[in-house]
């Protein structure tokens, strides 16, 4: 989950798919519990905003049920409005009959208050009220809530059927108003030898960002014997893989120290989807995002010529055998092909033409770094 723009406003991640899943599976399950054995319950959902839920819910919801909506409504842009008007009334007899309310979220209460209105005359043998969401500090209303899924702060919210204007209501995780993002942040991603390092330092430079390459923050954190340098050299010494915890707390101490950067340049980092969904989630919290992973993209045989030639002087021993830069090869691809994909579906993927002068490629870099 990333940051989210819809018109004029921002929205950083909130409430995950998986955990929505989850209260909505609770709720389901709580009102079966409660209900009479054999009690066919009618379930309103109250639209527009409620859809999603009441779908999953009755999903959820293992029996006999009959489904209606009514359809009231009382925001406009991210304000709750004080008046509530019923745009599509209930049909059916509900005469003896229970009814359970199917709410998306309840803040002032005043669409609450209608809903009763709506069903005093109605004969029902008893009303209840499933809220997925709840908005304590707001409610002024002296109405009974049955159930409840999460109680959450006075903060405008879409996904999951709410809706920002009419956009929004197709996300299925919950988004929560942000401040605009203040940085730019790019991942830097190429092949061994693609000139990567390089062309890092013209960008810093160009555009005064903070440049974090993975390998000197380990460095730093193992000489300096900080304690997550420390724990990375356990994991080394022993002959393991350093955990994506310890890399990403390394990272964000880094983006800690830079709180007013004008942005980041993420070199070797992340490098496999775990570590891309850690860095979104680390700076969504903050309303930041990434704005781009650009690719430096050069023919294999072009950088193995590169990298031996390079060999020649470096002193670098995996600079000097073909076959052990083929299989560095091997892994990046492995790894970036996921990245490629995870960035793509987030419309965040640039690959770049990696041939040619270092000039020229930071011109092209340039280009697509200026339109992010």
């Amino acid at each position: 989950m990333s940051i989210l723009k819809l018109h004029d406003l921002y929205f950083k991640p909130f409430i995950s798919k998986a955990e929505i899943h989850a209260i909505v599976k609770h709720l389901a399950q709580q009102v079966k519990h409660d209900l009479p054995k054999n009690e066919v319950p009618v379930f309103v959902g109250i639209l527009n905003g409620c859809f999603l839920f009441a779908a999953d819910f009755i999903r959820e919801f293992n029996g006999d049920c009959e489904v209606s909506f009514v359809k009231l409504a009382s925001y406009e842009g991210t304000s709750s409005t004080n008046n509530v008007k019923e745009l599509v009334g209930i049909n059916e007899d509900l005469t003896n009959r229970t009814v359970i309310i199917l709410e998306d979220i309840i803040d002032t209460g005043n669409t609450l208050q209608e809903i009763y209105n709506i069903f005093r005359n109605q004969n029902v043998k008893q009303l209840k009220v499933v809220s997925l969401f709840f908005k304590p500090d707001v409610f002024r209303k002296e109405l009974p809530i049955d159930y409840i899924g999460k109680s959450i702060e006075d903060k405008f919210i879409v996904g999951y059927g709410l809706d920002y204007n009419g956009l929004g209501r197709n996300y299925p995780e919950i988004y929560q108003l942000s401040t605009t993002p203040k940085m730019k942040n790019i991942v830097l991603f190429g092949p061994p030898g693609a000139g990567k390092g390089t062309q890092a330092n013209f960008l810093k430079e160009m555009y005064q960002f903070v440049h974090i390459s993975t390998g000197d923050v380990f460095r730093f954190n193992i000489k300096n014997s900080t304690e997550l340098g420390l724990l990375a050299k356990k994991y080394m010494d022993e002959g393991d893989l350093v955990p994506d915890e310890v890399t990403i707390n390394m990272l964000k101490v880094e983006v800690e120290k830079n709180t007013n950067a004008n942005g980041f340049i993420f070199d070797g980092f992340p490098r496999t989807q775990s570590q891309a969904e850690a860095l979104d989630a680390f700076l969504s919290d903050k309303g930041e995002q990434i704005n781009g992973m650009i690719a430096l993209e050069v023919p294999e045989d072009v950088l193995v010529t590169r990298l031996l030639e390079r060999g020649k002087t470096s002193g670098r021993t995996d600079d000097t055998d073909e076959s052990k830069i083929r299989n560095r090869f091997k892994e990046y691809n492995t790894k970036t092909a996921i990245l490629k994909d995870y960035f793509d579906a987030q419309n965040k993927y640039y690959g770049i033409n990696g041939v040619g002068s270092i000039e020229d490629i930071t011109k092209r870099i340039s280009e697509v770094f200026d339109t992010l």
